[in-house]
């Protein structure tokens, strides 16, 4: 079992230990998922995670917060033992993350519904030409009487396909660049929404691209002002980069556990791997790295709990350092399993593809460097 000392450290109160030793019973019981059909896994563990009280954190109700430690304990965990699985509670929380954060009294009943597992939620913002500068978004919304009409396209978008409900960042044009943007909340069964393809990738999640044919959407749809969705955009990262990083951290707990198990396991020559020097030291570089990205990603989580109103530059700093530092854990924990490490299907294997995406989505690590160094002064 992954070393949990990690969870007596300050950031932490009784309520978070008691709730990773709550989940840690849970996975035992529930993880891994067959990911042979990618919809029905995402929709059963959508609806297994409601039903067992986990997806609540993703969202604030009235008058609550979100609790940031809460929610990096919850990915780190459940990347650990499947990473279908922290996809999953990711997107219940990243999608309607708008609606937790400025939605309005009528858009949180998709809230409750999404926190229950009663619903699937998907964040639109990626474009074709609109990756890392969400300001190029061209998606565009125009006033049409009391009603916003939707027009262009979304790529990457996760959970596409499947949801039922999107957030959607588009041009209603305030002013330029990042001042004309807006978000608004749009059901899967709007008539103009049209998947034009889903896309595959190296580690199986649901994903699509999205395009916008006249969508009409009602002006309640709007969330928060007009011309305020990159504030929207970027407070729903501030809260949700951190879990990213946690989320990397789960995959490197894991390869660090298969690695040492491996080592202990093999004998050549007659003694055991483990007690060679290098791979001695290839292990407590892994560890290292493994401490140095928890130690990042909570006191970012901690941060944004303790009421900090911004924490752009400890949330990318978590991110990227938890993200590259999981790659390279990964990495060697498939050297040390020689050719089993790259064998389709094993532990590490899987680790390898799942933790590549990580380094981009959310904000590629270059964004984040530059996050970073504009921080700086």
């Amino acid at each position: 079992m992954s070393d949990r000392s990690f969870l007596d450290w300050p950031f932490f109160e009784a309520r978070h230990r008691d709730l990773a030793a709550r989940l840690e019973d849970w996975c035992r019981g529930h993880l891994p998922v067959n990911h042979d059909d990618v919809d029905a896994a995402c929709r059963g563990l959508v609806a297994s995670l409601g039903a067992s009280g986990w997806l609540v954190a993703t969202g604030a109700g009235e008058g609550e917060r979100l609790d940031i430690r809460t929610l990096c304990l919850i990915r780190e965990t459940l990347a650990r033992h499947d990473g279908l699985a922290d996809f999953c509670f990711a997107m219940q929380g990243l999608g309607m993350g708008a609606v937790s954060l400025f939605g309005s009294e009528p858009q949180r009943a998709w809230l409750a519904r999404t926190r229950s597992g009663d619903a699937i939620a998907g964040f639109a913002l990626t474009e074709p030409d609109a990756g890392s500068d969400v300001a190029q978004t061209a998606t565009a919304a125009r006033r049409d009487g009391a009603d916003w009409v939707l027009s262009g396209e979304k790529t990457y978008i996760s959970n596409g396909g499947i949801a039922d409900v999107y957030v959607v960042i588009a041009r209603t044009g305030e002013g330029e660049g990042a001042r004309g943007l807006s978000a608004f909340l749009m059901p899967a069964d709007a008539t103009g929404l049209h998947i034009d393809g889903r896309i595959d990738v190296m580690a199986p999640h649901p994903l699509a691209r999205l395009r916008f044919e006249e969508v009409r959407l009602p002006a309640s749809a709007l969330i928060g002002e007009a011309g305020q969705g990159f504030k929207v955009a970027m407070t729903v990262l501030d809260h949700f980069r951190p879990t990213v990083g946690a989320a990397a951290l789960g995959f490197a707990r894991r390869a660090l556990d298969e690695a040492m198990a491996r080592v202990a396991r093999l004998r050549p020559g007659g003694g055991r791997l483990a007690d060679h020097q290098i791979v001695q030291g290839h292990l407590a570089d892994m560890a290292v790295r493994i401490d140095a990205a928890a130690l990042l990603v909570y006191r970012a989580a901690w941060a944004k709990d303790q009421g900090a109103p911004r924490i752009s530059r400890e949330a990318a700093m978590a991110k990227l350092y938890a993200t590259e530092a999981a790659q390279q854990v990964i990495d060697t924990a498939v050297q040390l399993h020689g050719g089993d490490g790259v064998r389709q299907g094993s532990v590490v294997e899987s680790l390898y593809r799942e933790i590549r995406a990580l380094r981009i989505y959310e904000g590629a690590s270059d964004v984040q460097r530059l996050i970073i160094a504009r921080a700086l002064g």
